[in-house]
């Protein structure tokens, strides 16, 4: 629901009564992950959307009819094998989505309220909703804020026992701290037990970081992509006749400093990228000194297989193990050919994807490898 909160909010504020759809599980190859969600106003707009397409229709009937009936409700869509054009997922996946109606006389009306406000001021906050259990339970919210943010802890509660709202927001937050939404199973009574209840918590945080040091050509594309692939960018570079606004326009942050001194003194996290695209030495080193020692989630550097080769023997004499050494990507990118700055920036930003979920580069073509490897995990695990 997050992902459309903006609008959301708008509507809140003009005092519409909406309902709105949201992803609360995924299997196979499910276009949209959860907390995708879709949302149909009282006059029929819709905004969002749960499938890329698939199941679009049935889902703005679905959000129809809740804001008649005012029942939240949960509805599976899955590919069905006797008829591949009835209502579905023919790409062969399957989603489990969650309708509710959000109108002036919903109790879940201002703890939602609260959260598409906090989300619209890029305020961390996790809103955990049970969406598996008692029909009295269902769509049930809560609003959870990071340790130390001040107020009260969370908004909101499932009234029923006292220890669950005291658990959720607990487990909540670590997935907060995380940067992680997905599902949490607890039982009615807030103990660790699986099988009694089902809550989706959706994570929202500033976006993660990408940090592209060395203020090149490549650095423009990768500005670029890195804006399109959602990651707040910055450009580092110690020269101030390149490190400039006019050369980097769409990049959030231009910075002149040392590499190694500016990522030194900035804040990075376990989602940050770091792309060194100098390829020179007195650069390099010391700032590949610093990041492969930080809990990054990506290191790359450009450059020859040779400058990769006095690349690691330098980091070595500086003093860096193999475990360290193995997080360095270099050189940066997949092998897709890439000539141009922009086929350079996208290889990579491949490359970036599939560290990220865990990819293996090579063409689905030909492959029977699942499309969505952690969706389809997740449910191997659960099923065993």
């Amino acid at each position: 629901m997050l992902d459309i909160a903006a609008e959301l909010h708008g509507w809140i504020e003009e005092g519409r009564d909406f309902a709105v759809a949201t992803v609360v599980d995924v299997g196979g190859s499910a276009p949209r992950g959860p907390g995708a969600a879709l949302a149909v106003d009282a006059g029929g707009t819709a905004i969002g959307s749960v499938s890329g397409g698939c199941v679009e229709g049935a889902v703005y009937d679905l959000c129809a009819q809740a804001l008649k009936d005012g029942w939240t409700v949960v509805e599976r869509f899955g590919y069905s094998d006797e008829d591949a054009f009835a209502v579905g997922l023919t790409c062969g996946g399957v989603i489990e989505v969650m309708v509710t109606p959000v109108t002036a006389a919903a109790p879940v009306r201002a703890v939602l309220e609260q959260t598409l406000s906090t989300a619209v001021r890029d305020e961390p906050a996790a809103l955990a909703r049970v969406v598996r259990g008692p029909a009295e339970l269902l769509g049930a919210a809560l609003l959870v804020r990071p340790d130390g943010s001040g107020g009260t802890p969370y908004d909101g509660g499932f009234g029923a026992h006292p220890e669950l709202d005291r658990t959720v927001a607990a487990e909540a937050r670590a997935m907060l701290d995380a940067g992680r939404t997905g599902t949490l199973e607890l039982s009615e009574d807030g103990s660790h037990c699986p099988g009694g209840l089902t809550l989706l918590v959706e994570a929202n945080v500033p976006p993660p970081r990408m940090i592209v040091f060395g203020a090149v050509d490549f650095a423009a594309a990768l500005v670029r992509v890195g804006k399109f692939l959602g990651y707040h960018v910055t450009v580092c570079d110690a020269r101030p006749v390149f490190a400039t606004r006019t050369r980097f326009p769409d990049a959030d942050e231009v910075v002149v400093d040392w590499p190694h001194r500016y990522l030194r003194g900035t804040v990075t996290d376990a989602r940050t990228v770091l792309c060194v695209l100098t390829h020179d030495a007195k650069f390099d080193v010391p700032l590949l000194e610093a990041a492969l020692r930080m809990p990054a989630a990506f290191v790359g550097a450009m450059g020859s297989r040779r400058t990769h080769e006095d690349r690691e023997r330098r980091l070595r004499e500086a003093g860096l193990g193999e475990r360290e050494l193995s997080r360095l990507r270099s050189p940066i990118g997949l092998d897709l050919g890439a000539r141009t700055p922009e086929e350079t920036a996208l290889s990579i930003a491949a490359e970036i994807v599939a560290a990220r979920h865990g990819g293996t580069g090579v063409p689905l073509t030909g492959s029977d490898a699942p499309i969505h490897r952690d969706r389809t995990d997740r449910r191997s695990r659960r099923a065993a």
